[in-house]
C-alpha cells in the first residue's frame, strides 16, 4: 500500500470568464468584441500562475443571456467562479438580476485588448470599441451598490502581476469549491474544558459549505479491528522503507508490535474515512475508546496526503487544514495542524517553536523523517508512533479560526521559518520554528487582542494572498499580521470591525 492523496487536481475546476457589452453598438463592433475577448481569455489559459481551466463564454449583451449563464455557472459544480470585464459599455442595470443569482466566487478583471494606446491612428471608433475603462467602472458601481463580494484586478492580461493574483484567486476559488458539501468526521468529542475547539457547526456548513457530524469512537475501534493483517505487513514494510525506523520498531525488534498497531490505526481510519466520504477529521486523547494508542502517525501521514485533521476535537482547525491542502495543490510546500508551544525570548533573538503532541505532517519537511515511540504522558494508552522531523526553512503562513461573537474570525501571521540554532535531541516530534512578522511582541500581542486559536494551519505553500481572498469569498473576517501590522492600528481595526458586524465590544 502506497499513501494516495486526496488533494483535487486543480486543473478540474473551470473559471468562466464572462464578457459584458451591448447590441448599440451593432453585429461588427460585437464581432470584434468577440475575437478581442477570446485573446484574452487565451492569455489567462496560457497563463503558468492560473491552475484552472479558463472558459470563455459567448459576449453577454442582454439581461436574460447574463441571468441564463450565471444559473448555468451556479449549477456546473466544475465551475469554481466566474471573472467578469466589460468589454465595451455594458448598462450595470443589465446585471442586476444576474449578479443577485450569483452563487459562485466573482473576481473582476478591468482591462482591455490593447496593451498601449495606438497614438497615430486612434479615432472615436476605437474609443468606442475599446472602453473598458468607461465600461468597468459602471460594473463596479452595481457590484458596490448590490454589496457583491468580489476581488478585482486591473491591468493587461499578459502582465505576470495580473496573472499572479488571478491565479491566487482561482486557488481561492477552487479551495472554497472544495468546501461545499466536505464532510468532517468528528471520532468523539472536543477535549474538555478547552474553548477555542468549540463552535457553531451549523454557522460553519452555511458559511463555510461543510457539514461537521461525530461517530463514535468504537466505529472507528471496529474499523481499525477490521483491518487485514496482510494490509498491515504490507504498510509495516512502507515505513520500514521510506523512514529512518528507531531499531525498537524494526522487524524483530522489541516494540515492532507497536508499529504495526499504528499501521492497523492508519488503515482503519483511512478505510472509515473513505466509507464516509469525509476530507477531514478529529480525535481527542480523553475518548480513544478501546484504541491501544493515540493515532500519531497515520494522523501524519493521513494530513500529507491532504485530509485535514484537528487534535482534541478542534473541527474548525480540521477545516483549515484541508483548506491549506487544497489552495496550494501543485505547490512546493505543504499544509499541517500546528500550535504555538513555546518561545525563545532572548531580546533581538525571538522566535515561536511550534509543535503538537504528535500530530505535525512531515508535508512541511524534505528531510527523511524518523519513525519513533516514545511515552505520551497523558490519555491512559500504550507509547505512540510517531515521525520525527523539523520543518524546511522559508517563508509560511499561520492562520486560525476562531468562534467570535456572533461570527467566525480568521487570523493569519506571515511568519519566516528559520533552522534550530541548536539540535533537540530530546523533543520527538515533528516541530517548526520561526520568527513571526514584525516581531514576536506585535505578533503575540495582536493574535491576542483578535482572540486567535492556540490551534493554526501552517502553510509553507501558499501566503496570505490566498487566504484574504478566500475571507473575502465567504465573508469571513480575516485579521492579517505581517510586516507592516502595528498593535495600535490592528486594535483599531478590530474594533471597527466589531462594530460594523454589530458584536459587542469589550471595555
Amino acid at each position: 500500500m502506497t499513501s494516495t492523496s486526496i488533494v483535487p487536481d486543480l486543473s478540474q475546476y473551470q473559471v468562466w470568464f464572462l464578457v459584458g457589452s451591448q447590441s448599440l453598438y451593432g453585429d461588427d463592433v460585437l464581432r470584434q468584441v468577440a475575437d478581442q475577448s477570446q485573446q484574452v481569455a487565451d492569455l489567462l489559459a496560457d497563463a503558468g500562475d492560473i491552475p484552472v481551466e479558463v472558459v470563455l463564454r459567448p459576449v453577454l449583451t442582454t439581461p436574460d443571456d447574463i441571468v441564463t449563464t450565471i444559473r448555468e455557472a451556479n449549477a456546473d459544480p466544475a465551475v469554481a467562479g466566474v471573472i467578469t470585464w466589460m468589454h465595451t459599455f455594458s448598462p450595470a442595470k443589465m446585471w442586476i438580476r444576474g449578479l443577485e443569482a450569483l452563487q459562485k466566487p466573482l473576481l473582476h478583471l478591468h482591462t482591455q485588448a490593447n496593451r498601449e494606446l495606438p497614438w497615430g491612428s486612434i479615432d472615436f471608433d476605437f474609443m468606442n470599441l475599446n472602453q473598458s475603462a468607461h465600461g468597468d467602472r459602471e460594473f463596479g458601481y452595481i457590484l458596490t451598490r448590490l454589496g457583491v463580494r468580489r476581488k478585482s484586478v486591473i491591468g493587461h492580461a499578459s502582465d505576470p502581476r495580473v496573472q499572479h493574483e488571478i491565479g491566487v484567486w482561482t486557488r481561492a476559488a477552487a479551495g472554497w469549491a472544495s468546501l461545499q458539501g466536505a464532510r468532517v468526521a468528528r471520532f468523539g468529542d472536543n477535549m474538555r474544558q478547552v474553548a477555542v475547539t468549540e463552535g457553531d457547526k451549523t454557522e460553519a456548513e452555511k458559511v463555510f459549505g461543510v457539514s461537521v457530524n461525530t461517530w463514535g469512537v468504537n466505529d472507528l475501534v471496529a474499523a481499525v479491528d477490521a483491518v487485514d493483517d496482510a494490509r498491515v505487513t504490507e504498510l509495516a514494510a512502507e515505513y520500514d522503507a521510506t523512514y529512518d525506523v528507531a531499531e525498537e520498531l524494526r522487524p524483530g525488534g522489541a516494540r515492532r508490535d507497536s508499529l504495526l498497531d499504528a499501521a492497523r490505526q492508519e488503515l482503519g481510519l483511512r478505510d472509515i474515512l473513505t466509507e464516509l466520504g469525509a476530507v477531514a477529521f478529529t480525535d481527542t486523547f480523553e475518548d480513544l475508546g478501546a484504541l491501544r494508542q493515540l493515532p500519531g502517525i497515520a494522523v501524519q501521514r493521513l494530513m500529507a496526503d491532504g485530509y485535514g485533521f484537528g487534535a482534541e476535537g478542534d473541527w474548525k482547525t480540521a477545516v483549515l487544514v484541508r483548506l491549506a491542502s487544497v489552495l496550494g495543490a501543485g505547490l512546493p510546500g505543504g499544509a499541517t495542524l500546528m500550535e504555538d508551544y513555546t518561545y525563545e525570548l532572548t531580546p533581538g533573538q525571538e522566535l515561536i517553536l511550534g509543535a503538537h503532541m504528535l500530530e505535525v505532517s512531515p508535508a512541511i519537511a524534505s528531510e527523511r523523517a524518523r519513525l519513533e515511540i516514545h511515552p505520551l504522558g497523558i490519555g491512559g494508552k500504550e507509547d505512540p508512533c510517531r515521525l520525527v522531523f523539523t520543518a524546511d526553512a522559508g517563508p509560511a503562513v499561520v492562520v486560525a479560526m476562531a468562534d467570535v461573537q456572533n461570527r467566525f474570525r480568521l487570523v493569519a501571521n506571515e511568519v519566516d521559518v528559520v533552522e534550530p540554532r541548536e539540535p533537540l535531541p530530546n523533543l520527538p516530534v515533528g516541530r517548526a520554528l520561526w520568527r513571526p512578522k514584525p516581531d514576536l511582541v506585535t505578533s503575540a500581542q495582536s493574535w491576542l487582542a483578535a482572540g486567535a486559536a492556540h490551534h493554526t494551519v501552517m502553510s509553507t505553500a501558499v501566503g496570505t494572498e490566498v487566504f484574504v481572498d478566500f475571507a473575502r469569498i465567504t465573508g469571513v473576517e480575516l485579521a492579517l499580521i505581517d510586516e507592516h501590522t502595528t498593535v495600535r492600528d490592528f486594535e483599531r481595526d478590530l474594533l471597527l470591525r466589531t462594530v460594523m458586524r454589530g458584536g459587542p465590544t469589550a471595555g
